[in-house]
C-alpha cells in the first residue's frame, strides 16, 4: 500500500514536474517531522469512532456573544455549558482572526486570534469539552495582510504569492461567484498591477501555482491541528487553482491540492478530518470525496437547504425524497456535513437539476416577500443569475408579517429532516433559536448576508432563553429534545444507510437500520400543514413507539395506522419483543 509520504511526493510531482518536486518534498518532509517532534502519537482512528450518532456541530462565530465572561470566545463556552451541554458534540468557529471586511472571511493574519474574540487560551477552552472545527481561508487573504504589503513592496518570496493579470485578457470563461470585478487594480512599487479577487477586492487569491504557497498553507493546516482543531474547513476551495484558459473552478490542481493535505494529515495527525465548503450542483460537490479514500472526509449537503425549503413552500416533500434517495458516499471513510443554514446565505444553484427554474423563482419570491434579500452571480455571457437567498431560516418558513401558530412546528420540522439524514448534522446558531431577519445589520453594513449575522447580548438572551413562553426558548427546547433522542439511537449514526419510503407526497419518510441490529427508526415528517393519516408497512410482530411524544403502536395486520398534524414530526422506534 502506497505510503501518505509517497503520495505527498507523487502529488507534488503532478503539480509542479520532477525537477521542482525533489527538492520541495525535502521542505515538506522537514515541515512533517518537525511537527511531529514532541508529539505524542495517536493511533489512527477507523471510520466508526470518527462520528456517531451522539455527534452534531454547532456554527458559531467567536464573538456571537457579547457582554457575558470575560471574552465572547468565554461567553460562548458559557452559553454552551448552560443551554447546550452535551446535546452538540463540537463547535465550528467561523474565522476567529483579525480581519478586515466579510465578517472574519478576509484575513489579516492566520495564526492570530482576533483580541476582540478573545486568545488562544479561550480556543484550548472550548476544546476541552468539544471538538472544534476550525476555518482554514485557503483561496485568498486580506489586503490589510503583511503578505499582501510586502507584495506591494516586492518582496521576496511575497512578490510572487498573488496572481497578476493583465485587464485586457478575456477572462469571460471564469467563474464569478458574485457580481463583482474579477481583477482588483493595486498600486506596488512596480507600478500599478491588476491582481485576482475571486470574492471582493479586499479579498486577494492565493497564487497556488507558487510552490511556496502551497508549503505556507501546509504549515499553516499543522497548526491549526497543534492548536486544537479536529475538523479543518476548506474555505472556497473550488476557486483554489487558476488557468486562464478554462473556467477556474474545480481544477484538477485544485483536486490534487486536496489529496496533498489529506495525505499530509494521514501521515502526521490521521484523526484530523477535511470538509470542503463548495457552494455548486451535487455532482460537482460530490467530487471532493475523491475516490472515497484520498481527499475530503466530509462535504457540505449543498442542496438540502432549497429542497427542505422547496418542500415547505410547496407541501410536496416528492423531490426532496427522490433526491434523497439518491444519495450514497464513496466509502464508510466519507459522510455528509448536512446543514440548512449557515452565516452565509442559501445558496441555489446546488439545486440546479432538481428543482426548475419556475421552483427557484418561486424561493426567491419567498424570500423577498418575508423581507430577505437576494444576491447575484456574473454569468460568462454577460447576464446574472440568482446565487443566494439572504434570509434567515425561521422567517423564510415563517412570514414575519403574519406570525401564527403553525411557525415553529413548521421550523422544527425543518431542522427534523436535517437531524434524520444519514450524515452529522451541521447547526447554525440562529437556527437554535429561531432568529428573524436583522434589517438593522444590513442597514449598518450594506452587505445582504448581515440580515442572518446579527450577534446577540448573552444577558439578554439569557432572559430570554429563561421565558419558556418566548420565540427562542420554545424554539431551544424543541430543538434539544430532537437532539437528546437522536443522540440516544444507533439508528441515526452517520454511516448507517437510509431507505426513503414513499407514503404520501407531503411526507418524507425514512427508515434507518443498523446492520445487524434490529433498533431501526423511521422518520416521519409531514412538510404541509394539513393532517395526515398513513398507513405503514412493518415486518414482525413487535410494539413501535414514538420517540418523540412516547405514542405507542401495536402492528395490524402487518400495518401501523400512524396520524401526523401539520408539520409533525414522528421518530417511531421498534421495541424489543
Amino acid at each position: 500500500m502506497t505510503t501518505p509520504e509517497h503520495r505527498i511526493l507523487d502529488l507534488l510531482t503532478a503539480l509542479y514536474g520532477e525537477e521542482t518536486a525533489g527538492p520541495l518534498y525535502q521542505k515538506f518532509h522537514f515541515v512533517l517531522q518537525s511537527f511531529s517532534s514532541g508529539r505524542e502519537e495517536r493511533p489512527r482512528q477507523g471510520p466508526p469512532e470518527r462520528f456517531s450518532e451522539k455527534d452534531a456541530i454547532l456554527i458559531t462565530y467567536a464573538d456571537q456573544f457579547q457582554g457575558g465572561s470575560d471574552s465572547p470566545l468565554a461567553s460562548l463556552g458559557e452559553f454552551a455549558g448552560e443551554y447546550l451541554g452535551e446535546a452538540i458534540s463540537g463547535i465550528h468557529l467561523l474565522p476567529f482572526f483579525p480581519y478586515s471586511s466579510d465578517d472574519g472571511f478576509s484575513v489579516i493574519d492566520y495564526r492570530r486570534v482576533d483580541p476582540q474574540s478573545g486568545g488562544w487560551q479561550h480556543i484550548e477552552q472550548l476544546g476541552e469539552n468539544y471538538r472544534l472545527m476550525f476555518d482554514a481561508v485557503v483561496n485568498h487573504i486580506s489586503q490589510e495582510s503583511d503578505w499582501f504589503q510586502a507584495y506591494r513592496r516586492s518582496e521576496s518570496p511575497f512578490d510572487h504569492y498573488f496572481i497578476e493579470v493583465d485587464p485586457g485578457l478575456d477572462l469571460s470563461q471564469v467563474v464569478r461567484p458574485r457580481a463583482l470585478p474579477l481583477l482588483t487594480p493595486v498600486q506596488t512599487r512596480r507600478g500599478p498591477r491588476y491582481v485576482w479577487t475571486t470574492f471582493s477586492d479586499d479579498q486577494i487569491d492565493l497564487n497556488y501555482a507558487e510552490p511556496d504557497v502551497l508549503l505556507e498553507m501546509t504549515e499553516l493546516l499543522l497548526f491549526y491541528v497543534e492548536r486544537g482543531a479536529e475538523i479543518i474547513r476548506l474555505d472556497a476551495v473550488a476557486f483554489l487553482w487558476k488557468d486562464l484558459a478554462t473556467p477556474c473552478i474545480h481544477l484538477p490542481q485544485t483536486h490534487l491540492v486536496i489529496k496533498l493535505w489529506r495525505a499530509v494529515l494521514d501521515a502526521v495527525a490521521p484523526s484530523t478530518l477535511l470538509i470542503t465548503e463548495t457552494n455548486v450542483p451535487h455532482l460537482e460537490n460530490i467530487s471532493y470525496f475523491g475516490d472515497g479514500s484520498d481527499e475530503a472526509q466530509m462535504v457540505y449537503q449543498f442542496p438540502l437547504a432549497p429542497l427542505v425549503l422547496n418542500a415547505f413552500q410547496t407541501g410536496d416533500a416528492r423531490k426532496l425524497s427522490a433526491w434523497a434517495a439518491s444519495l450514497q458516499t464513496p466509502s464508510p471513510e466519507t459522510t455528509f456535513f448536512n446543514f440548512i443554514a449557515s452565516h452565509d446565505g442559501i445558496g441555489v444553484r446546488p439545486a440546479e437539476g432538481i428543482l426548475t427554474g419556475e421552483e427557484i423563482a418561486s424561493l426567491v419570491a419567498t424570500a423577498a416577500r418575508h423581507g430577505g434579500r437576494v444576491s447575484y452571480r456574473n454569468n460568462p455571457d454577460g447576464t446574472q443569475s440568482v446565487y443566494e437567498l439572504n434570509i434567515t431560516l425561521f422567517d423564510f418558513l415563517n412570514d414575519p408579517g403574519a406570525p401564527g401558530d403553525l411557525d415553529i412546528p413548521r421550523f422544527l420540522a425543518s431542522q427534523a429532516i436535517m437531524l434524520s439524514l444519514a450524515g452529522v448534522p451541521g447547526i447554525y446558531v440562529h437556527s437554535l433559536l429561531g432568529s428573524r431577519n436583522c434589517q438593522e445589520c444590513v442597514q449598518r453594513t450594506g452587505r445582504n448576508r448581515s440580515i442572518n449575522r446579527q450577534k446577540f447580548s448573552l444577558a439578554g438572551l439569557q432572559q430570554e432563553l429563561n421565558d419558556p413562553g418566548s420565540r427562542a426558548g420554545r424554539v431551544l427546547s424543541g430543538y434539544l429534545q430532537l437532539l437528546q433522542v437522536r443522540g440516544d439511537q444507533a439508528a441515526f449514526h452517520p454511516n448507517v444507510p437510509q431507505q426513503v419510503l414513499e407514503l404520501h407526497p407531503a411526507v418524507l419518510a425514512l427508515a434507518r437500520r443498523p446492520a445487524g441490529r434490529s433498533d431501526e427508526v423511521i422518520a416521519l415528517i409531514n412538510v404541509a400543514s394539513r393532517e395526515i393519516e398513513l398507513q405503514l408497512d412493518v415486518t414482525g410482530s413487535g410494539a413501535w413507539r414514538d420517540l418523540l411524544d412516547g405514542q405507542a403502536y401495536a402492528p395490524q395486520a402487518g400495518s401501523l395506522q400512524v396520524h401526523l398534524s401539520p408539520y409533525q414530526t414522528r421518530w417511531l422506534g421498534r421495541q424489543p419483543a
